[in-house]
């Protein structure tokens, strides 16, 4: 991980606010697409000089009440405030997060099973699907493999139809990842992940140059599965105590009126077809051949999805 992490995530978060966005007036052409460096010491109450001390990682003991202004002028959310803390090394420090953790106990196991009409599974902080129930397998089945929720949607061909809304679930993908990178920097197998994904996705790489922070709790899905058709699910994520690390995803037919119908017949037509394990790759009946996958930031999108993403400035 980079050496001033500090810097780096002051930078890209003073970059995506806008004068705007922090009610500053905006006079004549800007050169930069954010807010500038003395427009955030003017908004923290801090002097300019100080502040690009910090950016520039020549200044590393910023006081947690600093930080905390900082944090009201970058109008940063829980997720991201935790996280600007985190990097300046003023949370108080525990044991490291098991984040790569891959075993699971045989009561979770039974767990998972026993929601049989609900999709559910048990991921780790790097994203790896460990185990998951009879509708869930359903569920993920056009993926091959579906074992890691990072690598199914930015290098899987079959994410940009599943996923309707692919832009915003790939931004909330690479920002789940930069907050597990600030709770385990030293991560081997983080590393090796977001280097391949950077590697092999432009879009992934850009957006990890955002440093946008959000831990896995609570969101709605919307998905469209090639046999049970358009799903809306709510979604909530627990933290599993007695294993620190890995997160028990439950999925639920949201309570909008006007999708929990098709919803229901979806997830009952998937239960139907579920199994107890998850099909081996490339036996499933009735899913499409995989097709050369398409990077937004490469070229040959669909003309629909390409309407959806916010490129980066050139």
């Amino acid at each position: 991980m980079p050496d001033n992490q500090l810097g780096e995530f002051l930078r890209a978060r003073r970059a995506a606010l806008s004068p705007e966005d922090a009610a500053l007036p905006s006079h004549g052409r800007r050169r930069v697409s954010g807010l500038r460096r003395e427009e955030v010491a003017f908004l923290a109450r801090m002097s300019a000089d100080y502040y690009t001390r910090l950016e520039q990682g020549r200044e590393r003991r910023p006081s947690p009440q600093l930080l905390d202004a900082l944090a009201r002028a970058l109008r940063l959310d829980p997720d991201a405030r935790t996280h600007l803390h985190r990097l300046a090394g003023t949370t108080r420090p525990g044991p490291p997060a098991p984040v790569d953790r891959r075993e699971i106990s045989p009561f979770l196991r039974r767990m998972l099973d026993g929601f049989t009409t609900a999709p559910a599974f048990v991921i780790n902080g790097t994203l790896d699907v460990l185990a998951a129930n009879a509708p869930a397998d359903a569920l993920y089945a056009p993926f091959t493999p579906a074992d890691n929720l990072a690598r199914m949607v930015f290098l899987d061909p079959a994410a940009q139809p599943f996923h309707t809304r692919w832009a915003d679930t790939a931004e909330a993908v690479a920002a789940h990842l930069r907050h597990t990178a600030g709770l385990a920097p030293d991560s081997a197998p983080l590393r090796h992940l977001v280097r391949d994904l950077t590697t092999r996705s432009a879009y992934f790489a850009h957006l990890w140059t955002t440093h946008t922070i959000r831990g896995k709790t609570s969101d709605t899905k919307h998905f469209h599965h090639p046999e049970a058709g358009p799903l809306t699910f709510a979604h909530q994520a627990f933290d599993v105590c007695a294993a620190p690390g890995l997160q028990l995803v439950v999925y639920q037919p949201a309570p909008d009126p006007a999708t929990a119908a098709s919803t229901a017949r979806g997830l009952a037509l998937l239960a139907s077809r579920a199994t107890s394990t998850r099909p081996v790759q490339g036996t499933e009946s009735g899913l499409q051949q995989p097709v050369a996958h398409r990077d937004p930031l490469q070229g040959g999108a669909d003309p629909v999805l390409q309407g959806q993403l916010r490129r980066p400035p050139p």
